[in-house]
């Protein structure tokens, strides 16, 4: 089993914090569109919303996949995160802005994380 599906898994609702790990595969020839997207809009407009950029990193190889991590107060919240910026101007601008050449993103995925009792991220 895959470290992430592990740690999903034992992620818990009750938890006091959950972290959120984001995987965006972009269609073909759009990554560079993905991340400026995420370093001139996307990032502040989280933090708005409550969501705790922890970082993100571009995976290696031939078709690298933006991968981030976010902190929510618990899974509740997260869902109200997501609605919230999901309604924002502010991202349906920059999102309507990014994408006048085409579609960026091919697939996102999500798992919500727990960490361990002997994680430096608590």
């Amino acid at each position: 089993m895959k470290i992430v599906a592990f740690l999903a898994l034992m992620a818990s609702p009750l938890a006091a914090e959950v972290y959120e790990l984001r995987t965006y595969t972009a269609n073909e020839g759009k990554m560079e569109g993905v991340l400026a997207r995420f370093r001139d809009h996307t990032t502040k407009i989280l933090e708005s919303h409550g969501m705790k950029n922890i970082g993100y990193w571009l995976t290696e190889g031939k078709s690298p996949k933006l991968v981030y991590l976010i902190t929510h107060k618990d899974r509740e919240t997260a869902k109200k995160n997501w609605k919230a910026f999901g309604a924002d101007p502010k991202w349906k601008a920059a999102k309507t802005d990014s994408v006048k050449d085409g579609k960026l993103v091919k697939k996102v995925d999500s798992k919500f994380l727990t960490p361990t009792d002997f994680s430096k991220l608590k």
